[in-house]
């Protein structure tokens, strides 16, 4: 898969989770009444995070909301508070991930720079993720709590002869909605993490070439070259010769021909 393909499938999926999050935060079917073993059907009920609901077998719908904050169970408010921290942390990751789609070029901006921003907006996307799914899975806790103790309480008159008419809750559509939206999140910002990797720029690597002079400390001259170590009395075996000539020690490396007579 290449890194524009992987990027804006993770966007996809993320843009798909966060409005998954957003619908689940606001449904009201997050527990709904357990109809097994309840004589009492003509009425419905439900409840979300922030209202509970009755319906009657005629159609007619009554929704309260919750008009106290501090009387609310701490599990709940827990449960408000993650819901709403991943769909901040959704909407920001969303902004930034459009800057930084590869298939948008806004300006003069650098693949690196957008390799940073779908880095930052993947992991928003994966915290907003893990925010959803644990909201939810501490509420399905909480539900899963209240109904065993509930079943209990309904079973302890006269040694479990007697059975009270007791509301019990179980899961709402709200809870699988936030589950899935919460894994698309997930999903999403994993692959919007791997796709940074391919934004990268690759770091061009050249041969190091070294040039040298062809002797030590030479001081040119506009009449010649004077070549010398600048060290002991060796610099004085060196004479100046014009542009082109050689040093007596090159010429003694170099004999002539008038050397052998």
């Amino acid at each position: 898969m290449s890194t524009t393909t992987c990027q804006v499938v993770g966007f996809l999926l993320s843009l798909l989770g966060l409005a998954g999050c957003i619908a689940a935060t606001g449904m009201d079917m997050w527990s709904t009444q357990d109809l097994y073993d309840n004589p009492v059907t003509a009425v419905f009920q439900y409840e979300g995070l922030w209202r509970s609901c009755v319906r009657q077998s005629s159609g007619f719908t009554e929704c309260r909301p919750y008009f106290t904050i501090l009387g609310l169970p701490a599990m709940l408010q827990a449960v408000r508070a993650l819901m709403i921290v991943g769909i901040v942390l959704g909407a920001i990751g969303l902004l930034v991930s459009i800057f930084a789609l590869k298939c948008i070029r806004i300006g003069s901006m650098e693949d690196s720079a957008k390799a940073n921003m779908t880095l930052t907006s993947g992991i928003m996307f994966i915290i907003s993720g893990l925010c959803a799914i644990v909201g939810v899975s501490v509420f399905a806790n909480m539900l899963v709590t209240n109904f065993w103790m509930s079943t209990a309480n309904m079973y302890t008159g006269l040694g479990g002869m007697v059975q009270t008419v007791q509301t019990r809750y179980t899961f709402g559509s709200a809870l699988f909605v936030g589950w899935v939206a919460g894994g698309l999140t997930l999903i999403g910002g994993v692959m919007m993490c791997i796709a940074c990797r391919g934004l990268v720029p690759e770091e061009s690597n050249y041969k190091a070439v070294s040039y040298h002079a062809s002797g030590h400390n030479v001081a040119y001259k506009p009449g010649g070259f004077k070549a010398s170590t600048g060290f002991g009395p060796s610099s004085k075996n060196k004479k100046i010769y014009d542009g082109g000539a050689r040093t007596e020690d090159e010429m003694q490396s170099h004999p002539s021909k008038y050397d052998y007579v």
